[in-house]
């Protein structure tokens, strides 16, 4: 099953290179941003900026409070994102992040989804049974302020059939 071009929804099976078509988009289901994850991330990634730590100096800041990690969001919708399924046994490897901005504070409380929609399609000239996803990837809060954005790319698998010298 293939998301329509253009069309909303949850997937929940891999997607070839070949499956895949600019402009099909997706939705993840939300989380809520907790006090532990702020405090979790903060101790295992040593980010403990008073932004993050500290509500009186937070409070004073123009953000008026204490805000999660923006790397953090990040860490949380590659987890959201991967509920999707789409990449599950098709995708090969995660190559890297393009383009990203931090235009809106996640803060505690929040409940945070990713959107997605593929934004190219390359296959391989070189290796026929592979080449290159761009997804834009946007982190967004239950008022659909987007928080973050940027591209992620990854490398996937052609379809067996697509793939084969014909």
């Amino acid at each position: 099953m293939t998301a329509n071009v253009g069309q909303s929804e949850r997937h929940h099976g891999p997607l070839f290179l070949d499956d895949l078509a600019v402009g099909m988009t997706w939705v993840t289901r939300g989380r809520t941003i907790t006090e532990t994850d702020l405090v979790t991330y903060g101790s295992w990634s040593w980010d403990i900026h008073p932004l993050h730590s500290d509500e009186e100096y937070s409070k004073q800041t123009q953000f008026g409070g204490r805000i999660f990690q923006g790397p953090g969001a990040l860490a949380a919708a590659f987890g959201l994102e991967m509920t999707l399924g789409w990449k599950m046994g098709t995708v090969l490897a995660f190559l890297g992040i393009r383009e990203w901005e931090m235009l809106a504070p996640v803060r505690i409380g929040d409940t945070i989804r990713v959107r997605e929609e593929v934004a190219e399609v390359r296959p391989s000239r070189s290796k026929p049974d592979r080449g290159v996803v761009t997804t834009l990837v946007e982190i967004v809060n239950q008022d659909d302020v987007v928080c973050q954005r940027g591209y992620w790319l990854v490398l996937s698998s052609r379809s067996p059939a697509e793939s084969t010298p014909g």
